[in-house]
């Protein structure tokens, strides 16, 4: 991933007085995983509930968060040196997780409601499971890509921002009433792209074994 974007700068800037300090990046991921699982659940239950606006505020304020602390828990380990394959091994499974849970609680929170007067019945159900395992194949697809060609990024960014930027933009959306449209588009979009991403899995030359033939 592209560690100059916007968010990335911001988050630097946010984690220098953390430096020399007892704050290690697994203490950042594990707060981004309470507040990822807080913005979930709201979104999962708000639509049912009579307060469901205020529901609604907190879990997308809750999700900007824990997307903004993924950002700072990676800068926290490269300004600090404190990168480790279990670090990153932890903040991977927790991002994953989380992207992937984020589209299936919002299709459990929209099940049986309406959208523009039109009654969505269990259809957003069906979309956010299809969302879910899309991510979850497109995040999985990536990071075996980037294994396999160092230095190469899947999806690079341009003007200071990344493809993952758009996580921030769920926060507004559901403040807004837009999760319907969104889900149906990350539903179809994140599809669309695990599509591309096994296309390029499959096209890269495949490693020579190591057996050795007696």
């Amino acid at each position: 991933m592209n560690n100059d974007t916007w968010t990335h700068r911001l988050a630097r800037f946010v984690i220098r007085p953390m430096l020399g300090t007892r704050v290690r990046p697994n203490h950042l991921t594990t707060l981004r995983l309470l507040t990822g699982l807080a913005a979930c659940l709201c979104l999962a239950v708000g639509p049912h509930q009579m307060q469901s606006g205020a529901f609604i505020f907190w879990g997308g304020m809750f999700w900007l968060v824990s997307a903004f602390l993924d950002r700072m828990d990676g800068e926290l380990a490269r300004v600090g040196n404190m990168m480790s394959p279990g670090g990153h091994r932890y903040d991977y499974l927790v991002d994953n997780g989380l992207n992937c849970l984020f589209f299936l609680c919002v299709g459990i929170g929209l099940t049986h409601t309406s959208y523009a007067g039109y009654p969505l019945h269990d259809w957003p159900l069906v979309l956010g499971i299809v969302a879910s395992v899309a991510m979850f194949l497109c995040n999985t697809m990536a990071e075996r890509y980037e294994e396999q060609v160092p230095g190469e990024r899947i999806i690079a960014g341009a003007w200071g921002f990344h493809a993952d930027d758009a996580l921030y933009l769920l926060a507004p959306a559901a403040w807004f009433g837009l999760l319907p449209p969104i889900l149906i588009g990350a539903a179809i979009g994140t599809s669309i792209i695990a599509l591309s991403f096994a296309v390029r899995l499959l096209r890269l030359p495949r490693r020579p074994s190591t057996r050795q033939t007696a």
